[in-house]
């Protein structure tokens, strides 16, 4: 069985230690020859690192593991590089969050405004990074899951358009999946969706067992009504992650017909959300204080020691493990099922040919192949509409360096909708992010 070469891009995510566990856990279903971390920030990657040679030296000796700032040691002869990149890193989405808070606006990493802020300079540090792969990696897969993917995909469309092992994919559809399993107790293995949407804004049309074809979805809508949702991993989560699932019940009180990704709750309650999100305290500061020391505590515990321990656990990491489980259905062609982010080109029959949606598709050697899900209601077509303007029109700004067409983006936002607070957060956004966005003009 052939072993592959994987760059992780992000080496210093507090995602990364869950990869490194993942891919001991995985390693007879999808072996490695070769894993390299890369990350333009040194100090904060060689934690990660060290844990890793310790990891690797102890439960995969003989995988060739090694971390690094330099681009070609990072890509060249690579099968894969998964692309986890943060732009701006973490003090940059705390600037995201506040910034738009501070104006009685959503403040959030991937919706409204801060989600545009963070996508202009992930269109910037993205693109760069895909030219320099394929400088050194011509046939290289390259797995996105950068935020916001939405806006991402739509960029490397445009810039790459003849580029067929560019995918584009998040872990949250399936999370949602994973969790309709804990409410079912089953395994999420046995659980076979229909998907339509955008990325971070979609809804599931059903949900089928795979033994016995039984659409479970009215189940489900009686079980969250009654016990309301959870997300699969609960006790692992912080408390914003589980009153976003929880919001899941809220959603599907007023809007029944699907089961709605967490992430609707900003696009169909954005006043509320704006009112109950606490300025002084978002979801970027809870990571800082919580996933975060955790992550680099726990490396900076083993490196002390020199040795694992009891700090290899066999937990599921879920983000970590659909994305191996997508590079294992390239590698072998398996054409397993995966939600993914592709050109509509009439996967969702009723909207644009050239929107980025998010759909289950068939994924095997030559790409996904998505499932058509014919048309969708005029209320669910009319929101996701609304939502591919605003993108088109973000990364319209960003080819055309364009004020007015981000102003545009900003004023069609449902987390906006109004024009002169569009240009106001705007123009504070622009503020907080000179060097990191194209010049507006």
């Amino acid at each position: 069985m052939k072993a592959f070469r994987v760059c992780i891009v992000g080496g210093g995510s507090t995602f990364t230690l869950g990869f490194l566990k993942s891919f001991v856990r995985l390693r007879e279903a999808f072996p490695l020859k070769k894993l390299v971390l890369f990350d333009i920030d040194s100090d904060r990657q060689e934690p990660i690192g060290k844990y890793g040679e310790i990891l690797f030296k102890e439960r995969f000796p003989e995988l060739d593991f090694s971390y690094t700032t330099d681009i070609r040691e990072a890509y060249e002869g690579m099968d894969f590089v998964f692309m986890q990149m943060r732009a701006g890193g973490l003090p940059m989405r705390a600037k995201d969050e506040h910034i738009p808070l501070s104006m009685g606006l959503v403040g959030q990493e991937t919706c409204g405004a801060g989600g545009m802020a963070y996508g202009l300079r992930s269109c910037v540090d993205m693109i760069k990074a895909v030219h320099q792969i394929r400088t050194y990696a011509p046939e290289a897969w390259i797995l996105n899951y950068s935020n916001p993917a939405a806006i991402v995909a739509e960029a490397l469309r445009r810039e790459f358009p003849d580029d067929k092992r560019i995918l584009n994919i998040c872990d949250q559809p399936e999370n949602v999946v994973r969790s309709c399993s804990r409410l079912l107790q089953c395994s999420w293995e046995d659980l076979d969706p229909v998907y339509f949407g955008l990325n971070h804004y979609g809804w599931f049309t059903h949900m089928y067992d795979i033994r016995t074809g039984e659409d479970l979805l009215p189940k489900i809508r009686e079980m969250v009504a009654r016990n309301g949702f959870l997300p699969q991993d609960a006790e692992q989560r912080d408390k914003s992650w589980l009153d976003t699932y929880g919001m899941v019940k809220t959603i599907m009180e007023d809007f029944p017909q699907f089961l709605p990704n967490t992430y609707d709750q900003y696009y169909l309650y954005p006043e509320y959300k704006a009112s109950h999100l606490d300025p002084d305290f978002t979801r970027a500061d809870e990571v800082m204080a919580g996933r975060e020391k955790r992550v680099f505590g726990e490396c900076a515990e083993v490196i002390r020691e020199g040795r694992l321990g009891d700090k290899f656990d066999e937990i599921s990491d879920a983000h970590a493990e659909m994305m191996i489980k997508v590079a294992e259905s390239i590698a072998y062609n398996k054409n397993d099922r995966h939600i993914m982010i592709v050109e509509n080109n009439g996967a969702i029959a009723n909207m644009q040919n050239d929107a980025m949606v998010e759909v289950v598709c068939e994924l095997g050697a030559n790409g996904p192949r998505p499932m058509r899900v014919g048309n969708i209601p005029q209320f669910y077509l009319g929101l996701l509409v609304n939502q591919v303007s605003c993108e088109k029109l973000i990364v319209d700004a960003y080819f055309e360096n364009s004020y007015q067409k981000a102003l545009e983006a900003f004023t069609l936002n449902r987390l906006i909708n109004d024009g002169k607070k569009a240009r106001k957060v705007l123009d504070a956004l622009i503020e907080a992010n000179k060097g990191m966005w194209p010049e507006l003009k």
